[in-house]
């Protein structure tokens, strides 16, 4: 199955924004950051409006695997290099508060979302020295990560990972059941929710001023952009972090046979595990990894499927039949911590985006923080999530990635995909140089073509065929369009322009037979 295992699909359709709606805040994006925010707000009083392209939810916390962790992604090691032990402390602090803020919710607005405390274990890749997971345990206990401690290896039966790094009270959760519970919590007090509004532009002004692609429009106090690649506020926000294409698996395996855990491992990229109750007889086992950046992985995504399971066998050597596997987009921010915080000094337009992997937990730091400075109070976190911070330990990263979207631009010089749309197969797309112009070529199932521009409007970049999720997407910030050109994601708020289409483009092969 080609979808996630949480993407069934919404019990109650949001209504489309109409007219004009005023409110104390509008929050742009309907994920884990965007309702989160709008849930705490709403329980401090304030009026809400939460607009969003799809139905909530179904961006990407559809696609997480919904690790609740302080056991950040980037490391703690990497992380206290880079900004210091202070700041890794109140980083720290914040993941625990906000795991602590999601058990709560669960438990006094009674959603039930399979949330469940959890050990973590760390372990190093095969082959691979031991030290680096001891300078792990030693940068996470000066982080304040109470309980962390080497153990002689993971609970696994069958496969032995060696000496490990134990995190105790991690989490997990079912992301939609969670998001769908915070929904109603909005609704309950008067906040409102809207689906299949997709925003056009923001006034940033006093009040603001948001405008749906339809016309319709919110003013409000204040704004929050919550759309994982920001679509307004900070705009150099696209040269601190990066787009990237994590993959994940669902496999069935027989209830008990694997110990309840979070697993993870040294390799780069690195891989994660977890499992989800499913029936009385068995659970899903959730596996993720193999990230690349976005519109540049090589190869094929089937290829990192296989590896997907390759890796797994080895160590839950219970597993069974795949059932699931699809694929979700990270903003990795270069210094490992999401941005979140006021866009400019002088607007109530606030941002949240970089989650860096650590989406379920960033998105209720961000309806801490958020909650807090919106209502005009200090917070310990504001320094550490800065949107406008540039830490002297990650200039390096950020000067690789900007030379990275710079190489980029040699799409424009390099041959297409094929020679001639001929050699594109229905349902598949491809990139073809027609003198200096490239064109984004996709083939209907009926054998009709549809021609686009295969510049990415944001920033002038040549989208590249995926042909794992049969998207357009932007290698330089990773804005993704529909086959047909329709926007997908941001950071761009404009499809693909389209191209007149000559009918002999229509060979007789690819011609639909009545």
């Amino acid at each position: 199955m080609r979808a996630p295992i949480w993407a069934v699909g919404p019990s109650r359709p949001a209504p489309r924004l109409r007219g004009h709606v005023r409110a104390d805040v509008c929050v742009v994006g309907a994920g884990m950051a965007g309702l989160s925010t709008a849930w705490r707000l709403a329980a401090a009083g304030r009026s809400v409006a939460v607009l969003d392209a799809r139905e909530p939810g179904m961006g990407e916390t559809s696609r997480t695997t919904a690790h609740l962790v302080t056991a950040l992604d980037r490391g703690w090691s990497t992380l206290t290099a880079i900004h210091g032990d202070t700041l890794a402390q109140l980083a720290a602090d914040s993941h625990r508060a906000a795991i602590d803020a999601i058990e709560t919710a669960c438990r006094d607005e009674h959603i039930d979302c399979h949330f469940a405390r959890v050990d973590g274990f760390l372990f190093a890749a095969p082959g691979t020295a031991h030290g680096a997971l001891e300078n792990e345990l030693d940068a996470a206990r000066r982080a304040g990560i109470e309980g962390v401690e080497m153990v002689s290896r993971a609970p696994l039966r069958g496969y032995d990972t060696g000496p490990c790094v134990r995190f105790p009270r991690q989490a997990v959760c079912h992301p939609l059941r969670l998001l769908a519970g915070l929904r109603t919590a909005i609704t309950r007090r008067g906040g409102r929710v809207f689906g299949h509004t997709r925003v056009e532009s923001i006034d940033p002004g006093r009040p603001a001023r948001v405008q749906a692609a339809d016309g319709a429009t919110v003013t409000a106090d204040a704004v929050v952009i919550a759309t994982n690649p920001p679509i307004a506020g900070v705009p150099t926000l696209h040269a601190k972090q990066a787009p990237y294409r994590t993959y994940a698996i669902g496999a069935w395996v027989p209830r008990g046979s694997i110990v309840d855990a979070l697993y993870w491992d040294t390799e780069e990229p690195f891989h994660y595990a977890r499992l989800e109750h499913s029936t009385e007889d068995r659970d899903v086992l959730i596996v993720g990894g193999e990230d690349h950046r976005t519109g540049q992985g090589g190869g094929t995504a089937n290829e990192r499927y296989r590896r997907l399971v390759r890796w797994s066998r080895v160590r839950f050597p219970t597993m069974g039949a795949v059932a699931f596997h699809w694929s979700g987009q990270v903003m990795e921010s270069v210094d490992g911590l999401a941005f979140i915080g006021r866009a400019r000094a002088d607007t109530d337009m606030f941002v949240v985006t970089g989650d860096s992997g650590n989406g379920m937990t960033h998105g209720m730091v961000a309806a801490l923080l958020l909650g807090d400075l919106i209502g005009g109070h200090r917070n310990s976190w504001q320094a550490v999530y800065d949107p406008h911070r540039v830490r002297v330990g990650s200039v390096g990263r950020l000067v690789r990635e900007n030379l990275n979207v710079a190489s980029q631009l040699a799409d424009w010089i390099r041959p297409g995909d094929v020679g001639d749309a001929d050699a594109i197969a229905p349902g598949s797309g491809a990139i073809l140089r027609r003198g200096l112009r490239r064109v984004a070529v996709y083939r209907r199932a009926s054998g009709e073509l549809r021609e686009l521009s295969a510049v990415c409007p944001h920033l002038g970049c040549i989208v590249r065929w995926n042909a794992a999720e049969r998207t357009w997407d932007c290698p330089c910030h990773g804005s993704r369009f529909h086959p047909e050109g329709a926007v997908l994601s941001g950071p761009t708020t404009r499809g693909l322009a389209p191209l007149e289409v000559e009918p002999e483009a229509v060979p007789e092969r690819h011609r639909k037979r009545k």
